[in-house]
């Protein structure tokens, strides 16, 4: 993740240089016109952003998530399962009891 750190008052103030950083950072090779989409992009997302800095989060708990989860374990017990020859039935790409899928090399 890269993250790029820029002054709050100089949230509206993108600048080419800042997307062209970016873009580097990023190793993106961007066209003129594209810089100047994502400058404009770019400031429309702070200024987004910036209208957070007025909503009461006085009665928000912090949070990591808004969902509500935890540690998941699942009992560790020997359970009945289907045969190698179940397994295989519904394809025909299978040799010598095992699935066979394309060569990689």
């Amino acid at each position: 993740m890269v993250v790029v750190r820029v002054h709050p008052q100089t949230l509206m103030k993108i600048k080419k240089e800042i997307v062209e950083n970016v873009a580097r950072i990023a190793r993106l090779d961007l066209t003129q016109k594209e810089v100047e989409k994502f400058e404009e992009d770019f400031r429309d997302i702070l200024k987004d952003f910036s209208k957070l800095k007025k909503v009461s989060t006085d009665c928000v708990k912090p949070t990591f998530s808004t969902l509500e989860f935890g540690l998941h374990m699942s009992s560790d017990c020997v359970q009945k399962s289907i045969t190698n020859s179940q397994a295989l039935s519904n394809t025909k790409n299978k040799e010598k009891g095992f699935f066979k899928g394309p060569k990689t090399i």
